[in-house]
């Protein structure tokens, strides 16, 4: 494309530049000049890639999936960057990436809002954005593509699960009481979990909902959340973690309490992600279900730039693959598993 001919003319001195900047800040460009890369020949697609940080094994996964697929052997040149958990290095990035005009701009956004004036300078200067994993509020033409995780669907499949689990445990009537460690405030994670879970939850009068909390979507925040849960509640059933990293946390409240937690344990605990740390914890019984989210993005990413590289179109909204692991499953992927 005529943008990506264009650029190469000076790309070099935006490069240099971006050694400049970097020098004692945590900015796009430092991530950028970390190693040596190949000058990038008029056959190489660029690609500005913005990660939202490095907070979870999912995370680490997700930028792995990425960071294999847009290769120079696949004919990509990579501009990485870790936006450690703040919007203002993510917008920094973006407006890199454009004035450096790549090929294709891709981020996951640390939170729903605040993105509509770096889009319109994304559209404005002709360079496609595709978001993964969260999602922003933003008018769906300012961005070209979304690829992740149904969200919502697995806040349903959570609460599902539940209701299942306690038909079998005669909970039909009987009052059950559960806590909620949330993820990131803002996030499309926290927001579509809560919002699935409530979903089922408020179909069910005996639910009773004790506690709904942040927990930052990490092991220390869980930890926290969930010992001034156990010093609050005597009384919890159900626990609901919305990702692996705080549940892990969780179980270190619980086990120094001297509660447990699992199959014949004093709690049910429901998490999200599919982590192989945490699956081992649901082979073991310590958690009872797992919902799959997952982080290998990467090849659904390649093939949206592919196409539009062959001028096909492409869907708005691309879903990935997920499941639901207990016991009885958790054998058939645990092997394989990656992240």
């Amino acid at each position: 494309m005529e943008r990506k001919r264009r650029m190469r003319g000076y790309i070099v001195v935006c490069l240099l530049f971006a050694l400049l900047m970097s020098t004692g800040c945590t900015s796009a460009q430092q991530d950028f000049s970390s190693e040596e890369r190949p000058y990038p020949d008029e056959n190489m697609t660029v690609i500005g890639v913005s990660q939202l940080g490095s907070e979870s094994m999912w995370r680490s996964a997700n930028t792995a999936s990425i960071q294999q697929v847009f290769t120079k052997e696949n004919g990509y040149f990579l501009m990485y960057n870790n936006a450690r958990q703040k919007q203002e290095n993510q917008i920094k990035a973006i407006r890199s990436f454009i004035s450096q005009q790549v090929d294709y701009i891709i981020f996951s956004p640390i939170v729903e809002s605040g993105w509509d004036t770096v889009l319109k300078e994304a559209k404005e200067a002709k360079i496609p954005v595709i978001i993964m994993d969260r999602n922003v509020d933003s008018d769906p033409s300012l961005y070209t593509a979304w690829v992740g995780s149904d969200f919502t669907e697995e806040g349903r499949n959570a609460g599902r699960w539940l209701e299942e689990e306690l038909k079998g445990k005669n909970f039909s009537h009987s009052q059950v009481n559960i806590v909620i460690l949330q993820g990131t405030p803002g996030s499309t994670a926290m927001l579509g979990r809560t919002e699935g879970f409530q979903t089922v939850a408020d179909r069910h009068e005996n639910w009773n909902i004790l506690a709904c909390e942040n927990a930052d979507f990490t092991t220390a925040k869980g930890k926290e959340v969930m010992s001034k849960y156990l010093k609050k509640y005597s009384d919890i059933d159900v626990i609901v973690s919305q990702n692996d990293d705080m549940t892990i946390g969780v179980l270190q409240a619980i086990s120094e309490a001297g509660y447990t937690t699992g199959t014949g344990g004093d709690m049910t605990l429901i998490s999200f992600d599919g982590t192989k740390s945490a699956l081992e914890k649901v082979k073991s019984g310590l958690i009872n279900v797992d919902i799959e989210c997952n982080p290998l993005l990467g090849p659904y990413l390649e093939e949206i730039v592919r196409k539009l590289e062959n001028g096909e179109p492409v869907d708005k909204i691309n879903y990935v693959e997920e499941k639901i692991f207990t016991q009885k499953n958790v054998l058939s992927v645990l092997d394989n598993r990656i992240y």
